[in-house]
Order: C-alpha cells, then structure tokens, then sequence
C-alpha cells in the first residue's frame, strides 16, 4: 500500500510489521485511559531547505520507526542528500523541524547528532590518506581513548561484519572499497540508534554486500534503525519495509518496496517509464583499439597489487568487461592503461595502433583516448574548481585546437569552454545549484554524469572507465550504459571495470574476470553464468582463460 506523510511508516513490533501511530480505542466500559502514540524514533515536518534560487528540499515530511529499515529513494539531485545532511547536523534546514523521539530538536552539528545517536556513512569518503585505518577511526572519539583499543575493536568489527580491515594499514595504500569499509566500521563503533547509510554497496562484492545485508537485519532485530539510500533497487526491495520517494526537493510517494517490482520503484522516482537498454552488438569487430601485450608492473607499496602477465586486446565495436573483487588489481590495471603508470617497455601498451607504453595520460588522449577513473572527486575532478574549468583540465592536450590559442584562452575559446560544458550538462542531465559550480558542489551521481558526459562528448576511439554507474540513479545508469553500448556500435573500443555484475552482463559483449593481479581471456558473456564468474572472481577456476 502506498501514502504519503509520516504516517506511512512501519514499525517492527513483538516480530511483525503493524502500522504506526494507530491508537487503542477503549472500550466505553474500560476507564482505563487510552494507550498514548509510540512515537517515530526521527520525524522530520515541513523540512525546507533554499539554496540561492534552489529549492532543494521543499516541504519534506516523512518518519522512522524503531526497528525499522527505511530506504529514502529518488534520482540523482531530487534532495536526498540534503535531507541526510540536515539530520546529521551538516546543513541546517532553511524552514521546518526534526523531531527525536517525539521531541523537537535542532541539530546544529554532526556532534550534536552522534549525541542524539545518529551515525552516518557517506557516499564520499573523509578520510586522511597520509594516516593510518585506526588513526582515522580514532578522529571520531575522544582523545581518552587509546589508539590500541581502537585497534582492536576496528579489527574485532570488521571480521565480524566480513569486512576485513588491517588497523595499521596507511589509508592512502587502500582500494575504494576497502575505504568504504573504514567507514561502515567507524559508524558501527559509535553503537547509533539511527544508522544512515549512502549507498553503502556501491563498491562492496555481492558476498561483501550479502554480510552487510545479514548485519543490518540483526541491527534492525536488535530495535536499530536505519535509513537506506540506494540506487540499487532490488536491495531496497529485499531490505527495507518502508520506502520514501522523493522528486524535486519534494516527497511524491510513500510505499512498502516490498510490494513494489524494482520498475514500478524506479517510475515513481522519475515520474515515467523507464526505457530497457538495447544492444546493438553486431558480432562483428573493427580494429584492436587496445592491446596489452604481457603486461606487468610490480606493487609499488605494502597493500597494491601487482599485475602480473596481462594480455588483451579491446577492438572497435565491443564492449569488454572486466569484473572482480575490489583490491585485486583493477585500480593497478586502470592506472596502467590510463598513462598514470607508465612502462619501460612501449609495447606493452598499444593503444589506437601505436605503442603508448612510454606515453602518459595527455599522450594518450591525443591518441584518441578517454578515461574514466572510479573515484570522481580529486580524482575525476578537482572539487574546488567550476565544471568549465574540469572540462578544460581534461580536454586542453587532446582539444588544443578547439579550445586554446597562443598566449593562454582566448574570448572565443573561452566561449567554446562553455558552450561544450552547457551541451554535456545538457546532455546527462545534470541538476546543479548555480549555472557553474565547483565540482564538489554537485551530488555525487550528477558529478558522476558530468563526468561520463564529458568523455562521451568527444567521441573516442577508445574509453577505459572504472565503476561507470556507482552511486548514479537507475534512470541515469540506464542512459550511462546505453551511452556505452552506443558508442561501440559506432566504431569504438570500450574497456569497463565494474564490481556490479548485473551492469557487467548488461552492457559487455565479452568478460573478463581479475583475481589477484591476474586477468583472464575475454569470453563472450553469452557464454558465461553469474556462477561461473563468482567462482572466477575467488580465483578458484581462472582455468584456461588467465591470460597467457
């Protein structure tokens, strides 16, 4: 059943679900007096929230219950994120209020909201990369806390929860996913009543994920709640007992998910149909665009791992896939074939028929080449700096024609900046604050598509991009991999990295699997069970397929 209001909460009672806020009605023979409203564990009313000219959330009302997982769902800039950050004390709410318990209250400052017992996981990370795991950890608490102690209840946690963390390791030396997991624990370790959690699976493995999923059913057992933020729909569905669906800064539905088919969900968070992806993959391929011949570069600290022997070639016209588990290399693998690593050996990158091996990244782009690294801030863009300028930062060694002259930027090369950051806002639908904000400013689904949008929009003749959909909603990931699909059909070689199986079998015409710093052959994904894949990812049965 679907409403709308803080009435169409859940609440978990005695092990069944019955509808909140219901009042006994006594008899008019029982003088007992009436059984009083157990109140949502948070209710938010008329929470407004003006940026500027923006109305990024307008009128909000929703409620948790205890005991209760509540997925907050809508697209990419609907005003999730702004709600979020007023409940945890990051932003303060322009009109409206919060009420804990039952009581109003004004949470000023993430402080003030730990107090309260809200934690919460970012979908950005703030972690110091120069720092340790349980030196990052340790920021959160008190200085009367001794960092040994933490050691051991960040390692205890993490086993527990299957999310294996090494305290001492420095967090610079990390994988994204292993990031995100110092994050989960920290939150964890705070013991909250109210966990909120943002896209907490985006770079978790399925058997990661299913860890997860079992913890946060004995969080909610135990009388924790939770608010889920998700673009991945079927585990809204399999989690969470209450959904609200936001739209424009606005609630426009409330439901249970669970009474809902992932497509029904992802209407109501677009207001429309959203379209099935088409696959356009002739059978037929063009010219090896990438070819990694015994490709092998050493760690070059503790925690990377080393690729060893990797061969492979990525022609026109297809799509391969590379899947596997966060730290087995795929970050090494990107950064070899992007130029941020180079090689001795020129060959052993071959890119748009010429050796790069030698060639770093702009070398590259002027080849033809296009990247797309998974981290978007400080890696894919400089959170400081306008959209403009990010475009330009990519674009000013393979572009120079179009947009730099002699003596610096021109008023027509400037105007030409502009005129192609309005055409991929365009585009991808970009939702921004300003005509042109700082990177940073955007969502991290809008950034994300800022930045796909800005590589599709020169056309290359090979694009390498490492977790093309994290964090973006299911009508923008639809566009995503249809734009990836399309771009091969017109004559390009696409390489994409990605832990998210169900987009590896949607948009690769061909797989591979990295396991431990090893690649396996291509092998056409027609061919190949999610099974057979998991089995490969664990590098149980790399089997004839590991590259030679």
């Amino acid at each position: 059943m679907c409403g709308v209001g803080p009435f169409a909460g859940l609440e978990f009672v005695g092990g069944g679900y019955v509808r909140a806020f219901i009042q006994v009605q006594m008899s008019a023979q029982d003088r007992s007096p009436p059984i009083p409203p157990i109140p949502a564990l948070l209710e938010t009313r008329n929470i407004t929230k003006i940026f500027g000219e923006l109305k990024a959330n307008d009128s909000v009302d929703f409620a948790i219950q205890k005991g209760e997982i509540h997925a907050l769902l809508g697209e990419n800039g609907a005003g999730k994120s702004t709600l979020v950050k007023i409940l945890f004390g990051s932003l303060q709410q322009t009109d409206g209020s919060v009420l804990w318990n039952g009581e109003s209250v004004h949470v000023d400052s993430p402080s003030q909201a730990k107090a309260l017992g809200i934690g919460m996981v970012f979908q950005h990370f703030s972690l110091f990369e120069a720092l340790t795991v349980a030196e990052n950890i340790a920021l959160s608490f008190g200085s009367d806390v001794e960092l040994a102690d933490i050691s051991e209840r960040a390692r205890d946690l993490s086993h527990q929860y299957g999310l294996p963390l090494d305290p001492d390791a420095l967090v610079g030396d990390l994988s994204v996913g292993e990031r995100q997991r110092i994050e989960i624990i920290r939150c964890l370790m705070q013991d909250p009543a109210l966990i909120i959690l943002d896209e907490p699976t985006s770079v978790l493995t399925p058997q990661e994920a299913n860890t997860l999923f079992e913890t946060l059913f004995r969080l909610r057992d135990e009388g924790r709640s939770i608010l889920y933020i998700s673009h991945r729909l079927e585990e809204v569905q399999r989690l969470c007992s209450a959904a609200t669906i936001m739209r424009h800064g606005k609630v426009v539905d409330a439901c249970d998910p669970r009474e809902e088919t992932a497509g029904s969900l992802a209407s109501k968070m677009v207001g429309a149909e959203i379209e099935g992806i088409e696959h356009k993959f002739a059978g037929e391929v063009g010219d090896v665009f990438l070819e990694l011949n015994h490709l092998s570069l050493p760690s070059d600290h503790p925690f990377a791992i080393s690729l060893k022997d990797i061969s492979l070639k990525v022609h026109a016209g297809e799509v391969v896939g590379v899947a596997g588990i966060a730290g087995n290399g795929q970050g090494e693998l990107f950064g070899a074939v992007s130029g941020e690593d180079v090689q001795d050996n020129p060959s052993a990158v071959r890119m748009c028929g010429e050796d790069a091996g030698a060639k770093g990244i702009s070398s590259r782009r002027a080849l033809g080449a296009a990247f797309i690294p998974e981290e978007r801030l400080g890696h894919g863009a400089v959170p400081e700096l306008p959209l403009t300028d990010n475009l330009l930062l990519a674009r000013h060694a393979s572009d120079k024609s179009s947009f730099l002259s002699l003596g610096g930027l021109s008023v027509i090369a400037r105007g030409a900046i502009n005129s192609a950051t309005k055409k991929v806002v365009e585009a991808m639908d970009v939702r921004k604050s300003a005509e042109n904000p700082p990177a940073g400013a955007l969502s991290g689904g809008n950034l994300q598509k800022f930045i796909m949008g800005r590589e599709l929009d020169r056309e290359p003749k090979l694009l390498v991009v490492n977790q093309p959909t994290w964090g973006v909603d299911a009508g923008a990931a639809a566009n995503i991999r249809q734009a990836l699909i399309d771009l091969a059909a017109n004559g390009s070689a696409v390489l994409v990295i990605s832990q998210d199986l169900d987009e590896i079998f949607e948009v690769a015409s061909s797989i591979a699997v990295m396991a431990d710093g090893r690649l396996t052959q291509p092998v056409p994904a027609s061919e190949l069970t999610r099974e057979q894949i998991g089995l490969m990812m664990a590098g149980t049965d790399l089997g004839s397929g590991a590259a030679a």
